[in-house]
């Protein structure tokens, strides 16, 4: 007894062939009919002939999209979205994942707290897009509502700095996301670098944009939580690429005078109060964005990771060793300093931040008016300071 078969000129393979008698084998065994059928719907989904009813009207799609969102908490994506990608048959039914996209499970992207992310195409398009996967018997109903609570998010948010959420697709089994392809990561772009850290010319053009995302979050009232590298990403290979935020699973919702107490993020990145569990607010971002600039220019954490990581960062107990930091400006260093503040009404605020001396150079300016003029959208200088710094060139 088996599942399904793959024929070869050589070798018939008899796929998902059943044990011994009795209780299922374990799922790392690879043995058993159950493991096998999702192969073998993937691969019907797979070899599905490419139509041209199969894309939804530009409604529709706007449709599905807003039904998956629901609230910030996910509670009413599942509603919205399951009819996308639930058993076929019946009119009015929106077409499944597999009919408007294609996987390619050997392209892993990456992984977020919840699933793999992998690379994919619009079948009627050819257009790439990512697609994040979460297999709802592998992963806790927790994870599930964390994914949730990132298409939420994203699909109130429509921002060059933050990732661009397509459509959500659920079936019984999986939860799929689709969302924008872009290039890379920070942390790819720091390890690829001489010495292993970028340059401050690189870092600011970075850090600059990061912060006008941030800027556009929190004034939406939404906190990232888990603003690290790998959550910045890159839509190019180029020297100074367009960045965008993505990663929203621990992102929160709160006030500009609200706290909340949930343990979230990476403890490398987390700030004091979240280790302490004293209540956290906006300000918890802007803590991680001054390790990212630490990190990114020196190629290492701003803590031993020899010793507790926790009473470190509790304490600020942070170091500038001279190599690299005798190399660094003393601009630099203030931003870090005036990030990393244990107390947070002390922590700059990402306004403050913006417009902190080691940002606010007539490079950096020209730098981001560069990639503006790529992009085709002003979003990163304001007109006021053409004149300013025209006149510095």
């Amino acid at each position: 007894m088996h599942c399904f078969e793959i024929r070869t000129a050589n070798v018939d393979y008899l796929v998902g062939a059943e044990g011994p008698a009795g209780a299922p084998p374990p799922p790392h065994s690879g043995v058993g009919a159950y493991l096998a059928r999702p192969w073998a719907t993937a691969l019907r989904h797979a070899l599905l002939p490419v139509t041209k009813q199969e894309a939804p009207p530009e409604g529709a799609a706007a449709g599905a999209a807003a039904g998956a969102g629901g609230d910030a908490d996910g509670a009413g994506g599942a509603g919205g979205a399951a009819g996308e990608g639930g058993a076929p048959g019946g009119e009015g039914r929106r077409p499944e994942m597999a009919q408007v996209y294609q996987i390619f499970p050997d392209e892993v992207l990456g992984s977020g707290q919840f699933g793999i992310v992998y690379g994919g195409i619009h079948r009627r398009t050819q257009r790439p897009v990512a697609i994040k996967v979460i297999d709802k018997l592998r992963f806790p109903t927790k994870q599930e509502a964390q994914l949730k609570n990132e298409v939420g998010i994203l699909q109130n948010l429509s921002h060059p700095g933050v990732v661009d959420l397509e459509r959500m697709f659920e079936t019984p089994e999986r939860v799929f996301v689709v969302m924008e392809k872009l290039r890379g990561d920070m942390l790819e772009m720091i390890l690829a670098h001489e010495g292993g850290r970028l340059s401050e010319r690189t870092t600011k053009f970075l850090v600059a944009q990061i912060l006008v995302a941030l800027k556009h979050l929190h004034s939406r009232n939404i906190v990232h939580c888990d603003l690290k590298p790998e959550n910045v990403l890159l839509s190019s290979h180029d020297t100074f690429p367009q960045v965008k935020l993505c990663d929203f699973g621990f992102a929160r919702i709160i006030g500009e005078r609200s706290f909340r107490r949930s343990v979230v993020g990476t403890p490398a990145y987390l700030a004091p109060e979240v280790l302490r569990n004293k209540g956290y607010n906006r300000s918890l971002d802007m803590w991680s964005v001054g390790v990212i600039v630490y990190v990114a220019l020196s190629g290492t954490f701003p803590f031993n990771e020899d010793e507790d990581i926790a009473d470190q960062i509790q304490n600020a107990a942070f170091m500038y060793p001279p190599q690299p930091w005798k190399h660094i400006s003393a601009e630099a260093i203030d931003l870090i300093n005036n990030l990393l503040q244990v107390k947070q009404r002390k922590r700059l605020s990402v306004d403050k931040s913006v417009a902190h001396a080691w940002l606010q150079t007539g490079q950096a300016w020209a730098d981001l008016r560069a990639l503006e003029a790529r992009v085709g959208r002003r979003y990163l200088t304001h007109p006021s300071d053409d004149q300013r710094w025209a006149a510095a060139e």
